[in-house]
């Protein structure tokens, strides 16, 4: 844990996974509170290069504060501009690229962000309070439809439905407009609750992905790591649930394999592999990590490498 209260998930794993060089060019897809930041500064030279991406403007705050390097650079934006960065700053490839997914402690941890059901607090759960829709303008605006898919989609919920249905009949009568209103609206529209996990659980991960088109970024960064990363260059990625890390795990495995071949077309010799290589399956935090920050118990590392 950093002196910040922040605990950096699976932090010497990710790094090792690196493989750092000292003169080599990194991005750290989310800065948060700096911790993997930190430790890759930690291992380059004078002559090595960090980039680095936040959306919330607290996370870049802190930067500023407290990462007074040359080597540095942090980018307040989605690390989907990454390709554009790279090239304002007339950088043509990276040797790694790290990307920590979802939502952050301190994020979780500061009520008046709105993204725990657990704290009284604003409905807002915008990973960037400056700007889009929050998760109160989507709730109270949205069709039943709507509601129902993405709490189906993105949260696993298999009470979707009916809890679009509670939703809708609280907001005729007032908008929601806070975290704990949202929450007893939930609990009103789960009709069999689960004894292992709160009822708002997966509907607060589903608003979550949706307002800030988590799965969409993840997808649009993975392309852009094949043009970003130079031959040899790793690609490390931390997801901390299902969808994530399926996006993740079929990506690496669909551009490792060689490329199909239309059938009935010949073949002479052997096909060329895809542009990736695959170094791991899943990885997972160890149990004493697991005991020091439970968060760490459903993040999954996958690491691959361009070929």
């Amino acid at each position: 844990m950093s002196n910040t209260g922040h605990y950096s998930v699976l932090l010497n794993e990710s790094i090792d996974a690196l493989d750092i060089r000292p003169d080599g060019i990194y991005v750290d897809g989310t800065f948060g509170r700096g911790g993997h930041s930190r430790e890759i500064l930690n291992r380059l030279g004078p002559e090595g290069r960090l980039i680095t991406f936040d959306k919330d403007p607290d996370a870049i705050s802190f930067a500023h504060e407290h990462f007074n390097d040359p080597r540095f650079h942090i980018h307040h934006g989605s690390f989907c501009d990454m390709l554009a960065v790279l090239d304002r700053l007339g950088i043509s490839g990276v040797d790694g690229i790290l990307l920590d997914l979802g939502v952050s402690s301190p994020q979780l941890d500061n009520a008046e962000r709105g993204f725990s059901f657990m704290r009284e607090g604003p409905l807002d759960m915008r990973m960037d309070s400056t700007s889009g829709q929050s998760a109160a303008d989507w709730v109270n605006t949205a069709e039943h439809g709507e509601l129902a898919r993405a709490f189906r989609v993105y949260g696993e919920e298999k009470f979707a439905s009916p809890i679009a249905s509670a939703i809708l009949r609280a907001r005729d009568v007032a908008p929601i407009t806070t975290t704990t209103q949202l929450v007893k609206v939930i609990e009103a529209g789960t009709p069999k609750k689960d004894k292992n996990k709160h009822p708002a659980t997966r509907v607060f991960q589903a608003i979550r992905i949706f307002v800030n088109d988590e799965l969409g970024d993840v997808e649009r960064v993975l392309a852009q790591s094949l043009e970003a990363l130079i031959s040899g260059g790793r690609l490390v990625v931390i997801s901390f649930h299902s969808l994530e890390d399926r996006i993740v795990k079929h990506f690496i495995r669909d551009h490792s394999r060689p490329a199909k071949v239309p059938k009935g077309v010949p073949i002479v010799g052997d096909l060329p592999s895809g542009p990736l290589e695959a170094l791991s399956k899943a990885i997972k935090a160890s149990a004493t990590e697991i005991t020091e920050n439970a968060r760490s118990r459903s993040a999954v590392m996958r690491i691959a490498k361009k070929r």
